[in-house]
């Protein structure tokens, strides 16, 4: 599939308190990899996900929010 070879795009953001686990959610999501190390999210980071659903390609976005409590 090329970049724009897509009929519809969703972005979804993931909220949670900090080490719940939003990264690696989102690494399992998109990269079907999990980590057990515990590192925190400092900026912005997204991965991107493209699914097949009745026949048109869906776009997903997924951005955890990195915890504005760092216990």
């Amino acid at each position: 599939m090329e970049n724009n070879d897509y009929s519809y795009l969703f972005k979804y953001l993931l909220i949670g308190d900090s080490g719940v686990g939003k990264s690696n959610l989102l690494l399992r999501f998109a990269d079907d990899v999990f980590s057990d190390t515990y590192i925190y999210t400092i900026g912005v980071d997204f991965k991107i996900r493209t699914v097949s659903i009745d026949n048109s390609a869906v776009r997903l976005q997924v951005i955890p929010a990195p915890s504005a409590n760092k216990s």
